[in-house]
């Protein structure tokens, strides 16, 4: 009970500091820097890493993305096997789709019924990632990701469908002649929770990436 009472005033006096910013207080997936592009964006070479990944569908993006950060939330906060408490890490991963009337980008999974589709991801911390508490929600699993190749584009600001899809558009396009090749659609990074002051706020896109082959 007092390790509970520990955690949440721990998670609130975070809170109180992410108004102005403060993603450095939570662990993050390490990453080597092995190019700079220039205007924001850099090649990253990431290893493999242990998240908690949840998809959830709902008729907005918004409400979608609520849903998912939810169940992830009751897992670090309890909702698992040992009802053990796992700290918050950054950045939030999300991969999201949302075919309607119109047009939009396709990030990561199909629509479910027309609805929007987001699958979140919340990084584990280094100490519970080996063996990382199992969620009691079968919405809710423990994943894996490999070591990859990532360009991202790193922007303040609220991080609004458009704008998402406005840095998205400009990551792909500073890639284009620049000797990287993307390898699948590109996706968002939080780094700040919502009540962050806009203007501390730190959001990325990022996209896998290769070398460019040249032409034969």
């Amino acid at each position: 009970m007092f390790d509970k009472v520990i955690y949440y005033a721990t998670t609130f006096a975070e809170a109180c500091l992410a108004v102005f910013g403060a993603s450095w207080l939570f662990e993050q997936p390490a990453y080597t820097v092995t190019r700079d592009l220039g205007a924001d964006v850099e090649i990253r070479a990431y290893g493999p890493a242990i998240a908690a990944e949840t998809t959830a569908a709902a008729e907005t993006k918004d409400k979608a993305s609520a849903a998912a950060f939810r169940l992830l939330f009751d897992y670090i906060t309890g909702a698992n096997a040992g009802n053990q408490t796992v700290a918050m890490t950054a950045p939030v991963e999300q991969r999201a789709s949302l075919i309607a009337m119109t047009a939009p980008v396709r990030v990561d999974s199909s629509a479910v019924n027309g609805q929007a589709q987001v699958t979140m991801r919340f990084f584990l911390p280094a100490a519970v990632a080996p063996s990382p508490p199992v969620p009691t929600d079968p919405a809710v699993r423990i994943v894996t990701t490999q070591a990859a190749t990532v360009a991202a584009l790193r922007f303040s600001g609220h991080s609004t469908e458009a704008s998402i899809a406005e840095k998205q558009a400009a990551l792909l396009a500073r890639l284009n002649g620049s000797g990287w090749t993307p390898t699948g659609a590109p996706w968002f990074l939080g780094y700040d929770p919502p009540f962050t002051l806009p203007w501390f706020k730190r959001n990325e896109v990022a996209v896998e990436v290769q070398p460019t082959k040249p032409a034969p």
